[in-house]
This record gives C-alpha cells, structure tokens and sequence, in this order.
C-alpha cells in the first residue's frame, strides 16, 4: 500500500514523502493515527499544495530572517550588568537578557531560543555571539556588557 506521511515517522519515511508500507500497519495504524494518508490522486495534489504552501512559508520566513540579520549588521547590543570592582560581573548574561535587549534597542523580536553565547559571559567587555534564526541565515552580532 502507497501513503503520503503526514509527520515524520521513525524507520518509515520523512513529512510529505510518499512510501510503500504494509496493508496492515497502513490501514490500523498510520491512517488512524492521522500520520498518513492513502496516495490515491486527490491526496497527491494536496500534497503538491502542501508542499507549495509549505515552499512559501518557508520563503517568508527567510525573507524576514534576512531583513533582522540586514538590521543587526554592524550593531552593538548593550547589555547592563551589576559588578564589582575587578569587572566580574554578578551572575552571568543570559541568553534571555540579550533577548530582551534586542526588542528594547532595536524592536526585534528574537526567541532566547535562537540566541547561542558560545561562552560564558562573567565580565565586562566587548563579545560575539551567533543568531541561528533559519538554516541559512545565523548573523555574528556583537554586544558589550557594561557596569550599571
């Protein structure tokens, strides 16, 4: 039996693939589930438009990713910390910090989630950090810890 993946399936196939599967595992299991559907005609033009819209969010989205990282070039974020006299900070930044600081400076809207410190920031001074905000667009952007 021939059915398009809804959703990734382990030892089966990938989202949007159409593959070759058992009657059995097909009809009381995958269909069921709502991980598949039959591959009869109707559902494999659905699966072209699935695939198109999906081409088109996905456009978007780089499109919109690009233009942050176009705004973020040559940018410094100024991040506020508490610190001592030596010039270790309080605690540490965070990613959620620098989070915040992109939407207060230059209204972005950034998910902590994207932001990737590849150290630990314990003192003051001028670092590096990478945005993994798509597959093909992960921006270097400079911040800078300064005293409060």
């Amino acid at each position: 039996m021939e059915i398009i993946l809804l959703q990734d399936v382990d030892k089966v196939g990938e989202k949007h693939e159409v593959v070759k599967v058992k009657d059995g595992y097909g009809r009381n299991y995958l269909i069921p589930q709502g991980l598949a559907l039959i591959a009869n005609k109707t559902n494999r033009n659905r699966l072209d438009e699935m695939k198109r819209q999906e081409e088109a969010r996905e456009m978007k989205k780089y499109d919109d990713y690009k233009a942050i990282a176009d705004a973020l070039v040559d940018k410094v974020i100024k991040i506020g910390a508490k610190a001592g006299t030596s010039g270790k900070i309080f605690g540490s930044v965070t990613s959620i910090q620098i989070s915040n600081a992109l939407k207060e400076q230059f209204d972005l809207d950034v998910d902590r989630r994207k932001v990737h410190l590849p150290e630990e920031v314990k003192e003051l001074g001028t670092y590096t950090l990478v945005l993994n905000l798509h597959t093909q667009v992960k921006p270097e952007v400079k911040f800078e810890v300064v005293a409060e």
